[in-house]
């Protein structure tokens, strides 16, 4: 054991040598380490304290705690869980435990007593605010981070959201989920990418074309991790679809994609920061509209044209 050890810091000290002083410690060792750590993580305990089964994207593991509880309307349209309010929590193996980042979607009343208890296990407040304007009820969004035990961090959490009403039981399911109704074909090939059905809701996940670090760590998948413009659409009738979701941009795109959102019609919700200290440095745009799908689909494609994302 003690010359495989030797073996592998060898290995990692010559590896460090080669790219030179830019590439920090952490990072290499995560090239080689994050791996074994994945294997070592028991996620059975995970899923059982957080009571739910992790959707998994290469060694991400995210939790989904939407508010199916609540009953949200804007502007005439009832939001769909999978639309707007779809809280999550996702772990990525690093530095011997994970790495822990979510959204937590929160009704006002919620917002302290669950912030109380996330900062006694541990976790950090990393935002809190809107995404939706008009929304009744008004929901609030809570972004946490943290660092540590998976268990240990699962159960602080639900500890928190047992401080709201969030569903922390999954009741079964026996009926099919609803249609989307859109001409999805015809939306992918607007926005650029693939999207799927999830919940009534046709979603995209926009990958930028630079990679997102945060404290050395790639995030990555992007998606999972959250570092992906998201985009959602929500059938309303005779080809009609609410839209909102959040672009991920860096600060020399902002207003270039203000402005092609608001000449499209589409409405500017809240512009903030969502981490602490990734790299680069970036802001998440929300938006709202309910219009012709195909018409909004463009409208969010010329914002797209104005950031540095993939495109198929």
């Amino acid at each position: 054991m003690r010359n495989k050890f030797l073996t592998t810091t060898l290995v990692l000290a010559a590896f460090s040598a080669t790219l030179g002083a830019k590439a920090g410690w952490n990072v290499i060792a995560d090239v080689f380490i994050s791996p074994a750590h994945a294997q070592e993580i028991d996620w059975t305990k995970v899923d059982e304290t957080l009571g739910r089964k992790a959707a998994v994207s290469g060694d991400v593991h995210r939790y989904g705690f939407g508010r199916s509880d609540l009953s949200v309307t804007l502007d005439g349209v009832a939001i769909k869980t999978s639309f707007a309010l779809g809280g999550w929590v996702a772990f990525k193996p690093a530095h011997g435990g994970v790495m822990a980042m979510g959204d937590l979607v929160l009704l006002e009343s919620e917002v302290n007593p669950v912030m109380l208890k996330l900062m006694e296990g541990g976790l950090e407040i990393t935002a809190v605010h809107n995404h939706l304007l008009r929304a009744n009820p008004a929901t609030f969004y809570m972004h946490v981070g943290g660092h540590g035990d998976p268990v240990k961090l699962a159960s602080a959490i639900r500890n928190a959201l047992a401080e709201s009403k969030t569903p922390l039981i999954i009741p079964a399911s026996t009926s099919p989920p609803p249609a989307v109704d859109l001409d999805t074909a015809q939306l992918d090939q607007i926005i650029g990418v693939k999207g799927q059905a999830n919940g009534g809701v046709y979603q995209f996940g926009v990958p930028r074309r630079d990679p997102v670090t945060e404290e050395g760590i790639q995030l990555a998948p992007v998606g999972p991790m959250g570092v992906a413009t998201a985009i959602n659409f929500q059938r309303t009738g005779s080809g009609k679809a609410a839209i909102t979701g959040d672009f991920v941009l860096i600060g020399s795109e902002v207003n270039p994609v203000i402005r092609a959102l608001r000449e499209n019609g589409i409405e500017v919700t809240a512009l903030h920061s969502h981490m602490l200290d990734e790299q680069p440095r970036l802001y998440f745009m929300h938006f709202w509209a309910n219009d012709d799908a195909v018409k909004l689909a463009k409208g969010l494609r010329a914002a797209l044209d104005k950031t540095a994302s993939t495109k198929s």
